[in-house]
């Protein structure tokens, strides 16, 4: 996109209701693959006001201790107090945990994949994680929530929160921030004398503490900061929202700037190509942007249940790419096992390393393997190596 525009993404906190089902659902997967590896998991978790539901399909041969793991993963999350509205002591948990249909794990053992599907992945040179900027910037702001909440810097704060980024670009390269948006949960400490909305000292402290330390260095006396706009934000969490697994597939992938594949994550085993694809998708994609094949890339997979190699494979570097883009998917199916055995192999994906992917993001974080970029040398070296004209 040429001249000015803006793009605006979202994040939220590990508190919220539906990342908090993520995280749960994340946690059994990560019980399972612990003593079984190969065990099939789809776990889907629902929450409301003093009520968990985990229920899905399970194959397995070792033990989950269902009540003891949600109430752990609450606990961390911080819902140990009353007056946040849910209490991980005291909620009640219910476990409607079914087998998988033979039907589906018939295909998936011999190796083909566990549905049908497309799965998207992105990269793109605006940052250095080479994620788009706005939800890099608005997952680093919930973070920094849980980082003064739990410090206890801010001790007024809830374990619910979101935020919102909107970023000013020109000639397709971010120029500042113009809009963040926060909401966070509180206690009544910070209500001024109405009871309606919290303090201007708090609301500057907030900006002060949370978002300048993140945003500042993109900020100019423009830049609108929108807190609590309600006016408070004391009632949170499951007692103010129902949650549920896999509903926040935006915050989990590339904050709305590319399409998605419409398929969620957490709770599901890397059989699922729904998760173990989308990872590659981003593997590959960050791979040919590390090489500096392309300032921006898109992939897209596309899958049939049973089936182990893709039907489809397409890259869109949107104009950016230095050789043409069926070159690149000739190098991409060149150089990258696409089978869901060969993803699981390349990504090291049968470990209990899940229940972290749950909160800010899937993606830009370079604790997992899919945000490696090994094949960026060879991908360089075939891609570059002799003058080609882009198409």
């Amino acid at each position: 996109m040429k001249g000015q525009y803006f793009i605006t993404s979202e994040s939220v906190g590990n508190g919220h209701p539906d990342k908090v089902c993520d995280q749960i659902s994340d946690a059994v997967l990560d019980q399972v693959l612990k003593n079984d590896p190969k065990g099939r998991v789809a776990c889907e978790t629902f929450i409301t006001t003093g009520l968990v539901i985990v229920g899905g399909e399970i194959t397995t041969t070792t033990f989950v201790d269902v009540q003891k793991l949600v109430r752990k993963t609450l606990v961390d999350i911080g819902y140990t107090d009353p007056k946040y509205g849910f209490n991980a002591a005291t909620c009640a948990i219910l476990n409607a945990i079914v087998g998988q249909s033979p039907d589906i794990s018939q295909g998936v053992d011999a190796g083909g994949a566990g549905d049908q599907g497309i799965m998207i992945g992105y990269a793109c040179d605006e940052t250095p994680e080479l994620m788009p900027l706005p939800i890099m910037l608005a997952h680093k702001l919930v973070m920094r929530i849980e980082d003064v909440r739990k410090s206890g810097e801010l001790d007024y704060l809830g374990p619910d929160c979101k935020s919102q980024v909107t970023v000013e670009y020109q000639n397709g390269k971010p120029k500042r921030v113009d809009a963040v948006v926060l909401a966070c949960q509180h206690t009544e400490d910070i209500l001024d004398k109405t009871g309606k909305r919290i303090t201007d000292a708090a609301r500057k402290e907030i900006i002060k503490t949370i978002a300048k330390p993140i945003v500042g260095h993109m900020t100019d006396e423009n830049t609108k900061y929108y807190v609590n706009e309600t006016g408070k934000f004391v009632v949170g969490g499951p007692q103010s929202d129902t949650g549920v697994t896999g509903r926040k597939i935006i915050v989990d992938t590339y904050g709305g700037v590319v399409s998605h594949g419409g398929g969620a994550f957490s709770g599901k085993d890397p059989t699922k190509v729904d998760r173990s694809a989308t990872y590659m998708a981003r593997f590959v994609a960050k791979n040919i942007v590390a090489a500096k094949l392309a300032a921006k890339c898109w992939i897209q997979f596309g899958y049939a249940i049973g089936k182990a190699e893709p039907v489809s494979v397409t890259v869109d570097t949107f104009g950016t790419g230095k050789i043409p883009e069926q070159k690149l998917v000739d190098l991409v199916r060149k150089h990258f096992d696409l089978t869901p055995r060969g993803i699981i192999k390349e990504l090291d994906l049968l470990k209990p390393i899940y229940q972290k992917t749950a909160a800010y993001g899937h993606f830009g974080r370079d604790e997992f393997a899919w945000e490696k970029t090994p094949k960026a040398a060879v991908l360089s070296k075939e891609g570059l190596g002799k003058k080609t004209a882009v198409a």
